[in-house]
């Protein structure tokens, strides 16, 4: 089917909840993606941080096609060993005690929030003063269920389907004093991104983090870490909260976890983990053998290929070389992130969309995110020649760009 056949049936079939590019993709290999025409593009994105390990990487076909040819889905009235073995692995890389499997970061997270919610009705039975209140960061992304985007800030997200969880209060991003004069024994959970990437990778500072594990110790509310993009290795650690010397009480994984198949965790610790009890919580699909067996073949391809070392590394070079860029644009107002979860913010939305387009043109995969941060979400796969690539066409972007100014971009749009 042509692109063009597949966008008409789209708009007469879909609802309407995506503005997709207008490329077709039909198969993938390495860190390249491939159209309907044969033409190779240059993935940045990974899914939006989800094909961690590429495409057609040999351990993950390996481990599909032989648990295809095996069990797919048995519920959870029973055992299978890929739990086990899975959970085995999430508690040796969290340092985090009980798991729970789903599908979906936006699942894992609801499941914070309950586990948060029932938790503070535990210490409440116990005698203890808390309550139901949480505390979210400005920006911050956590999800398109109704819990999930009660704590996300956008109020694009929000408003439409208000009235969403009530007692959510948001705070500014990295703001110490806001999150201590917000906090009281009315809070159950402070919620937060380490790295946040829909809100422009805006990395959460030492002190707040710090000050939040403090301000949860002292009540017994829970800190909730969302690791849903960050985790999994990403930033040169398995989760982003190892980069402080922070634990949290819960965290979230889903997008790399199986690089490219569906599937979510939440992981608390023994404690938190009273809280929850047979039949309080569950899901149909969670935790299958299918989606259990390619999650361990991919935790086992991060460890084997030394790939947290290689994002680290390769992540330091893609910053040094964006930064060099920065030297010579001034359209280039910040790059930072960590490991291989990158952010360029430009002084302009409009600058921002033609940069994007033009990489898009130049067949190289990114996106753009608050409006004006071009994100970079690659496979850990990617190499300095990848970069350099990159590197080189953003550079001639800017520099064909740099007639216009922020002020006059707009216009030169119209």
């Amino acid at each position: 089917m042509s692109l063009q056949d597949l966008q008409a049936a789209e708009s007469k079939l879909l609802l309407n909840t995506y503005a997709r590019y207008p490329i077709q993709i039909t198969r993938g290999e390495g860190v390249f993606l491939y159209d309907e025409n044969n033409n190779h593009y240059l993935d940045l994105l990974s899914g939006i941080g989800v094909s961690a390990l590429g495409y057609n990487h040999p351990a993950i076909t390996a481990a599909i096609t032989r648990q295809a040819e095996t069990l797919l889905h048995t519920s959870n009235l029973f055992f299978h060993t890929g739990t086990t073995e899975l959970a085995l692995r999430l508690t040796e890389i969290t340092g985090l005690d009980r798991v729970f499997l789903c599908n979906s970061g936006t699942e894992a997270w609801e499941a914070a929030l309950k586990l948060a919610r029932a938790h503070a009705g535990m210490l409440r039975a116990e005698g203890k003063n808390i309550g139901t209140k949480f505390l979210a960061l400005e920006h911050s992304f956590h999800g398109r269920t109704m819990g999930s985007v009660a704590t996300t800030h956008k109020s694009a997200y929000r408003e439409p389907f208000q009235p969403v969880m009530p007692d959510v209060q948001f705070i500014p991003h990295n703001d110490v004093a806001a999150l201590r004069a917000a906090f009281s024994s009315d809070v159950c959970g402070i919620a937060i991104e380490v790295l946040q990437g829909e809100g422009g990778i805006n990395f959460i500072s030492e002190e707040l983090l710090q000050t939040a594990r403090e301000l949860c110790d002292s009540t017994g509310a829970l800190l909730l870490l969302d690791e849903i993009q960050s985790g999994m290795g990403r930033t040169g650690k398995w989760c982003a909260y190892q980069h402080f010397e922070v634990r949290p009480d819960i965290t979230t994984l889903a997008k790399p976890l199986a690089a490219g198949i569906p599937i979510g965790a939440m992981l608390c610790t023994e404690e938190v983990s009273r809280a929850f009890s047979p039949g309080m919580h569950g899901t149909t699909f969670g935790g299958n053998p299918f989606a259990c067996a390619v999650a361990i073949a991919a935790i086992d391809a991060i460890k084997q290929e030394k790939l947290l070392a290689h994002n680290a590394e390769l992540g330091d070079y893609f910053v040094a070389k964006l930064k060099g860029l920065q030297t010579k644009h001034s359209v280039i107002t910040d790059v930072r992130g960590k490991g291989l979860m990158i952010g360029v913010e430009l002084a302009d939305a409009e600058i921002a969309k033609q940069i994007h387009q033009g990489m898009m043109d130049r067949r190289i995969l990114l996106n753009r995110t608050h409006e004006t941060v071009l994100r970079f979400l690659p496979p850990y796969l990617i190499q300095r020649e990848h970069v350099d690539e990159a590197v080189a066409a953003l550079d001639e972007l800017f520099t064909t760009h740099g007639k216009l100014t922020p002020s006059l971009a707009g216009e030169a749009a119209l």
